[in-house]
């Protein structure tokens, strides 16, 4: 069993993206840390180059059962309850945890295809107390949040947990997520016992969802010990208007001294060469203030 492994799901569109990904995880995770990708099967020659000691191609067929087909548009269909149709987004979250409890390793980082690593990064430096920290952050949902209030009423009515809160409420959703494989595990279990389904159809039927929300609410609500809230594990770039050379390194200098990635999102529009500046930049950024580990 490795110490850690990375999780990422991709597609043909965001295979440069990709790439460069996975080029921050050889360098910056142990020898035996093994990233692995989720595609789809139409894609899998796109990504092939990259199979190896420390890549494992996954295709979705190999994670999710054989009721389940993909259909033109993106949407799955499972045969055994037609309806109402999966969304691709949703199934592409629950190949991520049926990654995530099937992998062998102490601790899954799931990462976003426009992150990228930019210290080094293990597990172990995100446990404390003996438990692996959760990316919480407190009262970050608020009630104009409708979608991620949704998300919270929904993971609770999926582990048979009694009505939300009012808001504001936590927020578990990031590029750059580290799971426990075991916690995963008893979460699909929960989500059997309390809905009578196998927890990929309880999942998967759901037409507004968030497996980060799903596993936060889990840790936080159904788990006997609360452990502790990570520092920021990313620094991320969420606006829908692109950078330019002289913002990019604006941002890339706000890193802060616990985030190990940083994600400029694939919907801002930054032209690549901007992009890479501010990856370069926060490299810079990284190596002048890693602190210990």
């Amino acid at each position: 069993m490795t110490e850690l492994a990375v999780i990422t799901p991709s597609w043909k569109p965001d295979a440069e993206l990709f790439a460069e990904l996975h080029r921050s995880v050889l360098d910056n995770t142990s020898d035996d840390t093994v990233h692995h990708v989720i595609v789809p099967a139409a894609h899998k020659s796109t990504f092939a180059k990259y199979a190896g000691r420390r890549c494992r191609i996954w295709t979705h067929p190999e994670l999710i059962p054989r009721r389940y087909w993909r259909m033109p548009g993106g949407v799955w269909v499972n045969a055994a309850r037609p309806w109402p149709p999966v969304r691709g987004w949703i199934m592409q979250q629950a190949a991520k945890i049926a990654a995530a409890g099937a992998i062998e390793a102490d601790v899954v980082l799931l990462a976003d295809s426009d992150a990228v690593l930019v210290r080094p990064t293990s597990g172990k430096r995100f446990i404390v107390d003996g438990t692996l920290s959760l990316l919480r952050e407190e009262g970050a949902v608020t009630a104009g949040m409708e979608r991620h209030v949704l998300w919270h009423q929904v993971a609770r009515d999926l582990l048979g947990l009694p009505a939300a809160p009012p808001p504001p409420l936590p927020d578990y959703v990031g590029p750059l997520v580290f799971w426990d494989p075991v916690v995963v595990r008893a979460m699909q279990r929960r989500i059997s016992e309390t809905t009578g389904r196998h927890w990929l159809e309880a999942f998967t039927s759901q037409l507004h969802i968030s497996e980060f929300i799903v596993y936060g609410v889990f840790v936080d609500e159904v788990l006997d010990t609360r452990p502790a809230s990570s520092p920021l594990v990313c620094h991320n770039w969420y606006e829908r208007t692109p950078l330019d050379h002289e913002s990019a390194a604006a941002f890339a200098e706000r890193l802060g001294p616990d985030s190990v990635g940083v994600m400029i999102s694939s919907h801002s529009g930054t032209p690549r060469d901007v992009r890479l500046a501010a990856i370069e930049h926060s490299l810079r950024a990284a190596r002048r203030e890693t602190p210990d580990r």
